[in-house]
């Protein structure tokens, strides 16, 4: 079974700064039928003007990781970790038992475009963590290239909950597969280009969930970039 979630049915915020796009209920935007997916509980894609971000603000027993496509992120927090996120790195913060943070965009001339994610932990009261780590072109190129895992393998970022999030890079005409247990389910999003998934073609910014498809490929119409989620 694949069934699509386009782009167009995202809620959308422009605040001038920030141009927001929910692809599950968030803030203002709230659907009942758009709740989350499995454990992943939030997908934003966020465009940030130069020299402007999200001043510090707190979270709880949650597991967000950040992807940027475009532009760099600077983060700083109340674990004393202060760093810049460009595209191809991965940054998985956990919040648990309580963290604060601040975003904001690290050029002053640049925009920022990135995905925030957060997934579900396994359980509540976890001690917070960070961790950063980064995944060059050339081993997502043609390939899903796993990025964030349960156990951290392969030199993946650790999310503490039964999910596996990988990343691709697809040049026109490029195809990749992926292998999906019969007890597992997947949420499909493309940040940007065109695939075909099944009899489907997916724009950037739409996503697919895929359930029951034990062997299901990804091809590319154009240069595309795709994050697939592996969820129980």
């Amino acid at each position: 079974m694949i069934r699509l979630r386009r782009s167009d049915e995202r809620g959308h915020f422009d605040h001038g700064w920030l141009d927001t796009r929910h692809t599950f209920s968030f803030g203002d935007y709230h659907d009942p039928a758009q709740m989350g997916f499995r454990s992943l509980r939030v997908l934003n894609e966020d465009r940030v003007k130069p020299g402007q971000g999200f001043p510090t603000h707190s979270h709880r027993d949650m597991e967000i990781v950040t992807w940027v496509l475009d532009g760099a992120l600077e983060h700083r927090d109340s674990l004393g970790n202060g760093s810049v996120i460009r595209p191809g790195e991965a940054q998985r913060l956990s919040a648990g038992t309580g963290i604060t943070h601040s975003e904001f965009n690290h050029s002053a001339s640049d925009p920022l475009h990135f995905l925030q994610i957060w997934i579900v932990p396994v359980a509540r009261g976890l001690p917070p963590g960070y961790e950063q780590r980064s995944f060059p072109e050339a081993q997502r190129r043609g390939r899903f290239r796993l990025v964030g895992s349960p156990d951290g393998r392969d030199g993946s970022v650790t999310i503490r909950q039964d999910a596996d999030l990988f990343a691709t890079l697809l040049s026109r005409g490029q195809a990749v597969t992926h292998a999906l247990r019969s007890d597992r389910h997947a949420w499909v999003h493309v940040a940007r280009g065109e695939i075909e998934l099944g009899d489907q073609v997916l724009k950037g910014g739409d996503a697919a969930i895929v359930s029951g498809e034990p062997d299901f490929e990804v091809s590319s119409g154009t240069d595309s970039e795709v994050l697939l989620f592996d969820l129980a």
